[in-house]
């Protein structure tokens, strides 16, 4: 069991340290003394982590005072002018310190007690621009792996002292950073709390997967309804947007998503390029990524009961049934190009980036042509599902594009093998999961403002309006 408080005796000290954060046998965790006139200072910090300049400064100045003082809380106030310090006699805290990158003194004349100092710098990425989320117009910064980065450009857009984030420390080993950030006069406070329970309750070794593994944590998502209820983005101005409308955002170190809370599925078809052009323009924007996402869900499975049942296209319309129906079932075709299109996107995700876009329009093109060549697939089959794989695009999101894409195979085989009769209820189906599917809290629908019917709310989703508070 491992000590709680330190002891009154400085070698004892240094020995219980040394032996907890494992000096001997980790190259990169430093330990370093430094000899005064009456006394004598040990200094712990993980190379990497610990800010140079800041361990300078700090060597500095402790080697000017020339003698301890009585009291690690007096010496810290007369020899450590340095803004993040705290003293502790906790020997967890003190570990917790020093392997998230601060720096641990001990001194001779402390006796129980020992100063924390934040000197820690983690390596960072440049907050760029989102690879999957860009705009046309508008801010081109991003969040990145460093959660105080991600704060830092959050509190850049909203200087409100109503602007709150709430600090939490979950999992056994990976102790990551998770913070609550809401908008105290904007949010629902009991929201709020019931969050704060919720993620104070999380027991976990680690949160190795970063948002993901914290997601699974707090929702339990039933295996056959697909439709995410998170909604994650990697864009400050987007988060804020959301922040001031009254959503809570749950921040992650070492993830560059944040999630935004609660979320419904009208959420997940918004997006920042809507707002960055004039309300004509977001409008139209954004009715088109509504009825384009659509067709993705319901262009193959109408062809397929069309083609079933030919007498009942009219006939302007007759040019999409195909002279060839081709070696195999339009199912079989159908399903096949489904898999096609996610083996080619996999493999494109291991393909390094000078090859990526030529191997993975080359092979699209190889492949396509040798299954039309060899009678496997019809032309028709290739453009509709090309189609479909290419608009599932229009919405950034890639948990609700499967879980469309699920939707879509559903449709099929019902259509298949139940025609008309499948295709109807393949819709109600998808529309009992979409309406049973609750956000994280359970309390708002998933299809809201739709279920329960808010017009207003439904309007300023639909169509781009011109307001005060941005997405």
């Amino acid at each position: 069991m491992m000590q709680k408080k330190l002891f009154d005796n400085y070698s004892e000290n240094v020995r219980l340290l040394d032996g907890l954060l494992n000096v001997n046998g980790s190259f990169d965790m430093l330990s370093k003394k430094v000899r005064l006139d009456d006394g004598e200072l040990t200094l712990y910090f993980i190379d990497g982590f610990a800010k140079d300049t800041v361990l300078q400064k700090l060597m500095m100045h402790i080697l000017s005072a020339k003698r301890l003082t009585r009291g690690a809380r007096e010496f810290m106030e007369k020899s450590l002018p340095y803004i993040e310090t705290d003293v502790t006699d906790d020997v967890e805290q003190m570990i917790f310190t020093v392997m998230s990158g601060g720096t641990l003194v001990l001194g001779s004349s402390f006796g129980s007690e020992a100063i924390l100092v934040d000197s820690r710098t983690y390596p960072a990425r440049q907050t760029a621009e989102p690879e999957g989320d860009r705009v046309m117009r508008g801010s081109r910064d991003g969040f990145v792996e460093t959660l105080i980065f991600n704060t830092a450009l959050i509190r850049r857009r909203v200087r409100n002292p109503a602007l709150s984030m709430k600090y939490f420390k979950i999992g056994r080993d990976s102790g990551s950073d998770v913070v609550l950030c809401y908008m105290s006069d904007r949010a629902d406070m009991g929201y709020v709390d019931w969050l704060s329970k919720k993620l104070s309750s999380i027991k976990v070794d680690a949160l190795t997967m970063g948002h993901e593994s914290l997601k699974e944590c707090l929702i339990k998502q039933k295996w056959y309804n697909p439709f995410p209820k998170i909604r994650t983005t990697e864009r400050p101005d987007s988060a804020v947007s959301q922040l001031l409308e009254g959503s809570v955002l749950v921040i992650i170190d070492n993830s560059p998503q944040v999630m935004v809370l609660p979320s419904t599925i009208f959420d997940f078809m918004q997006e920042s390029n809507d707002y960055y052009f004039p309300p004509l323009t977001g409008t139209y924007i954004r009715i088109v990524r509504y009825i384009v996402f659509f067709l993705t869900l319901v262009l193959t499975p109408t062809w397929l009961l069309l083609m079933e049942h030919t007498a009942l296209i009219p006939e302007w319309l007759r040019f999409i049934i195909p002279q060839d129906m081709g070696r195999l079932p339009l199912l079989a075709q159908l399903l096949l190009v489904e898999f096609i299109i996610d083996a080619l996107r996999l493999a494109s995700l291991n393909t390094p980036n000078m090859l990526n876009n030529s191997l993975s329009v080359v092979g699209g093109l190889i492949l396509g042509d040798f299954a039309v060549s060899i009678g496997w697939l019809i032309p028709e089959v290739i453009l509709y599902m090309a189609f479909a794989a290419i608009a599932n695009f229009t919405q950034r999101s890639y948990e609700l594009g499967y879980a469309i894409k699920f939707m879509r195979i559903l449709l099929l085989v019902l259509t298949s093998f139940f025609g008309a009769w499948g295709y109807a209820g393949g819709f109600v189906l998808i529309i009992v999961l979409l309406a049973t599917n609750s956000t994280v809290n359970g309390k708002r629908n998933y299809l809201y403002p739709l279920i329960p019917f808010k017009p207003k709310a439904l309007k300023t989703l639909i169509f781009r309006t011109k307001k005060k508070d941005f997405y």
